[in-house]
């Protein structure tokens, strides 16, 4: 069967329209609200089951990160193939988009190393504005780009919050958040993570805004359970975010972590962490993700979820969940 027959042209006119649908009307959004970085489309049509998002960058404009979701095994790989290379072409041609402004990535479950693997050597780092903050991203060389689209409102609400408090970020990526906290006139910031490659990465987004003081803006290469386990690094914390992985696995870490099972521990070494009164921001990504209330009951958890889903992921309200925790005042609890 020629490539031609799995995708139709009116399959391909769907799609073109979808796309230009979405850009007129998101689009007249993000310019209201001054987001430079969106999701323009998220598999809403089934035969093209892509991400595509726009990065109007500070320094070589539209470059466009398209994501293909791993197929189920039982559809032949010429047709997944097929759908690609189509939807690819009307992605260029709507977008009116260079060859080299286009990025496309196939997103199935990392684990193991593959969580902090390159996906290609090009080095190309570029720059786009969040909220008058500027932040690197990379298109090529890693899964994802450096710059978590959806939490968006959930970085502003940090923001926000961090006025004069000492501030915590555990499994901090590239520290967008850490950022965000300073700005918002945190006392200090403290970046925890396990990869190298993302700390530096993490610093140059914090130099780049101007918070370059790293006794003020600490950066700790850490797997961050163990970090927790051990007690962190004795300082009490006024405002904690936590946004892990779903699961995660290497060499590196001591333990596996599964934030389904491992959740309420988490949080338990977290309130050794927080002053009296301190507050948590837990995020995860797990779509079948459920809180256990009756074990965190006493710290009164506030699901947050819909107020920091994006006007541009209403389409995925799944695409993550988050709560706020206050730490309680007492408590014999041995997790919070």
């Amino acid at each position: 069967m020629s490539p031609r027959a799995w995708v139709s042209l009116a399959q391909r006119d769907m799609l073109a329209n979808r796309l230009r649908k979405n850009h007129k009307q998101l689009g007249r959004w993000a310019r209201r609200a001054g987001v430079q970085a969106w999701r323009l489309y998220d598999a809403d049509l089934p035969e093209f089951a892509l991400a595509v998002d726009l990065y109007h960058t500070m320094d070589d404009g539209l470059h466009v990160v398209v994501q293909e979701y791993q197929a189920p095994a039982n559809i032949p790989e010429e047709k997944t193939q097929a759908r690609r290379e189509a939807g690819l072409a009307v992605i260029a041609e709507v977008l009116q988009l260079e060859q080299d402004h286009l990025h496309f990535k196939l997103r199935q479950r990392q684990k193991g190393k593959a969580q902090y693997e390159k996906l290609a050597e090009k080095g190309q780092s570029h720059w786009v504005e969040e909220d008058g903050l500027q932040f690197e991203v990379n298109f090529d060389d890693y899964l994802d780009t450096g710059l978590f689209l959806d939490h968006r409102i959930t970085r502003a609400l940090l923001r926000k919050s961090a006025q004069d408090r000492h501030c915590l970020n555990l499994f901090a990526y590239t520290g967008t958040a850490s950022v965000h906290m300073a700005a918002g006139g945190a006392a200090s910031t403290t970046t925890v993570d396990l990869s190298r490659t993302y700390l530096d990465w993490a610093s140059r987004n914090l130099a780049r805004n101007g918070f370059d003081d790293r006794q003020q803006h600490r950066l700790i290469h850490a797997d961050c359970l163990q970090w927790l386990e051990q007690g962190g690094d004795g300082q009490r914390y006024d405002l904690v975010f936590l946004d892990p992985p779903s699961f995660s696995t290497s060499s590196r870490m001591h333990r596996t972590l599964d934030i389904q099972r491992d959740h309420v521990e988490l949080i338990g070494y977290i309130r050794r962490l927080l002053k009296p009164g301190g507050k948590l921001l837990f995020s995860n990504n797990l779509r079948r993700f459920k809180l256990d209330e009756p074990a965190l009951a006493h710290w009164q958890p506030e699901d947050i979820s819909r107020k920091t889903l994006p006007e541009d992921y209403r389409r995925n309200p799944r695409i993550h969940q988050a709560w706020w925790l206050t730490r309680p005042q007492a408590g014999n609890s041995p997790w919070g």
